[in-house]
């Protein structure tokens, strides 16, 4: 082959490859801000804020809102707001906090100040209660173990099911519609990241195992997933899969006095597909199972 065919062949390549990296460029970008109403449903809507997601239900009688999204973000609180008065003017009846974590509740005083009675699980509160963040409501009302909030003819089931990703988290469930509102313990389509520190892992897997038994067919979760989709089943038992693969190598690790090694080895490699799949985040979840076979903790 000749030196001209191959400079030939070189510039060709050359060319495809800027082609290609410049329709990925021209691809468009979601909104930062976006509201979107759930398929097959008269009055689910998410919304999101940049990587953050949450839920609203509208009613004749008002508004049911959970998690402001809006940490980092000070006007977070107030867009979100605002774009539940695009779709309608009805008022705002209830904020519901997922969990205590700031990066999905902080920035609710706008719901507030519209008349929204703030609701949470008891921890929540008690430990709202003590860190006293100043962008974040503390509650009103609190859950114990279950509520149901009944808004115009919208029926919104509230329960703790015992420590997961956090020590205060509800499950929310929308029996009519099949779908519920689960924020971080299960990341939809993805490998676990930064919020796998905060997890009891034997109590996840209980949990999880649970949800599959519960009747429901899709999940909106607190952070978008790829492609924008629902969570299903399917991706609870993928979750507790992983987490199932991890906790037994770190164990037989821990047992042999290996665990601080064997947390930065992990590789996981039959999940190496998922978004997320990286040095970092493997080592977060090596680091918490190391946590608990290597400490107990």
């Amino acid at each position: 082959m000749s030196r001209l065919h191959l400079a030939g062949l070189a510039i060709a390549a050359a060319a495809i490859a800027t082609v290609a990296v410049t329709a990925v460029a021209q691809q468009p970008q979601p909104p930062a801000i976006q509201v979107t109403k759930v398929d097959g449903t008269d009055n689910v809507y998410t919304f999101r804020n940049q990587n953050s997601l949450s839920m609203f239900i509208v009613t004749n009688q008002g508004v049911i809102v959970t998690d402001p999204v809006s940490y980092g973000r000070p006007t977070g609180g107030q867009q979100y707001l605002d774009e539940i008065k695009k779709v309608t003017n009805q008022p705002i009846r209830y904020l519901i906090y997922s969990h205590h974590h700031f990066d999905h509740i902080a920035g609710g005083k706008p719901f507030k100040d519209a008349g929204a009675t703030v609701i949470a699980h008891k921890r929540a509160k008690e430990r709202l209660d003590q860190l006293k963040d100043p962008h974040t409501v503390i509650p009103d009302e609190v859950v114990d173990t279950k509520r149901t909030i009944t808004l115009g003819g919208t029926t919104l089931e509230l329960e703790y099911m015992g420590l997961h990703h956090s020590d205060t988290a509800l499950l929310m469930r929308l029996p009519r519609e099949k779908i519920i509102f689960l924020v971080d313990t299960v990341p939809i389509g993805a490998f676990p990241g930064r919020g796998f520190i905060d997890i009891y892992p034997l109590e996840t897997e209980e949990f999880l195992t649970k949800l599959i038994a519960m009747d429901w067919d899709r999940m909106i979760p607190g952070h978008p997933a790829p492609g924008g989709r629902l969570g299903n089943k399917d991706d609870v038992r993928a979750t507790l899969a992983l987490m199932r693969d991890a906790s037994a190598e770190i164990k037989k690790a821990a047992q042999e006095g290996k665990c601080w090694a064997a947390e930065n080895d992990l590789k996981l490699e039959k999940y190496a597909n998922l978004p997320g799949y990286n040095k970092d985040n493997l080592q977060l979840v090596g680091r918490r199972y190391c946590g608990l076979w290597g400490r107990g903790t």
